[in-house]
């Protein structure tokens, strides 16, 4: 299995980039948001991936973080939905939307993404909404970049050269669901209810967000 590529981009195409790797070309698709976080030819990218296996058939899948790689493989999980659905979704809505959506039953949010019918979204919805708390408590962070040992020595890396590089994004979610979850909210209505706070407010921080949860599990009346 192949969980990682770094190294140098040859060029970027439609919907895959091709990585130098010490003299060895890795062909790696990626969704359009993803490709258009990496870099151009000649400068370090660093992807998880995930290896689809067929008879006739061998792809690597790139994504910048653990937690998109595991909604990735998830969402092929689900009747209906293969590789290119789930990049389309991933597309879309960004793993932290894949999250909210499946966690608030937001089966329309899921629909949005090119290819993807009102069948397929539900059964999406369906099928992973038991599973979006534990996706979601992995947190978000880029994958480590690419180092200088997997580049040509006559042109080491630089800071400015390392991609790709998301946005940094804190640990809130991750957080806010666990401390719900140590006050005995079960992990599916814990989940909606950070999700739901999370997209009111996209810069809240743990507390915040926790404060907010408390606000809509609260007893209505």
């Amino acid at each position: 299995m192949i969980g990682r590529v770094a190294g140098r981009i040859e060029y970027k195409g439609e919907d895959h980039v091709l990585i130098d790797v010490r003299g060895v070309g890795y062909v790696v698709y990626c969704s359009d948001r993803v490709l258009g976080s990496l870099p151009g030819a000649g400068e370090a990218a660093a992807l998880y991936t995930d290896l689809l296996v067929r008879e006739d058939l061998l792809q690597l899948f790139g994504f910048p973080t653990l937690v998109e790689k595991e909604w990735h493989r998830l969402l092929m999980s689900v009747q209906g939905v293969g590789a290119k659905a789930s990049l389309a979704i991933l597309g879309a809505l960004g793993p932290d939307g894949v999250s909210r959506a499946i966690a608030l039953g937001d089966w329309n949010a899921i629909k949005a993404a090119k290819g993807i019918g009102p069948k397929t979204a539900q059964r999406v919805v369906n099928e992973l909404k038991d599973k979006a708390p534990t996706v979601m408590a992995m947190g978000v962070g880029p994958v480590a970049s690419a180092g200088p040992e997997v580049l040509d020595d006559a042109a080491p890396a630089t800071p400015a050269s390392v991609a790709p590089r998301p946005a940094p994004a804190a640990p809130a979610q991750s957080e806010a669901l666990s401390a719900l979850s140590n006050l005995g909210y079960a992990p599916g209505e814990a989940a909606a209810a950070v999700a739901q706070a999370a997209g009111e407010a996209p810069e809240a921080n743990t507390a915040e967000l926790i404060r907010a949860a408390l606000r809509l599990l609260a007893p209505k009346g």
